[in-house]
């Protein structure tokens, strides 16, 4: 690929991470409930993620073996950090002395 179409491409994403921006901001200003909108602005965020990674991280070029270890990875840190909050949530109801 050239190297301007290249960065007319990385522009181009990047005024869609920045249109993707502006509708959460515009969402948060709507009469949507709590959950709803937690749920929209999530799947946004997901998405815009997802682009990120795949083009500003550059998995896009890289072999499809690569992505596919990164799942596990990911899956295994998302377990640890659930088996830590609750501990989290204890240590904040917790009184202990001033030393």
């Amino acid at each position: 690929m050239e190297s301007s179409s290249r960065m007319k491409s990385y522009i181009g994403i990047w005024v869609g991470l920045i249109c993707i921006a502006g509708i959460e901001v515009f969402l948060t200003y709507r009469n949507f409930s709590v959950h709803e909108l937690l749920a929209i602005l999530l799947i946004l965020a997901f998405i815009e993620a997802g682009i990120a990674l795949m083009y500003f991280m550059h998995l896009k070029y890289e072999k499809p073996s690569l992505f596919w270890s990164l799942v596990p990875a990911v899956l295994f840190v998302l377990l640890m950090m659930n088996q830590i909050w609750p501990d989290a949530y204890r240590l904040a109801r917790l009184k202990l002395p001033i030393q």
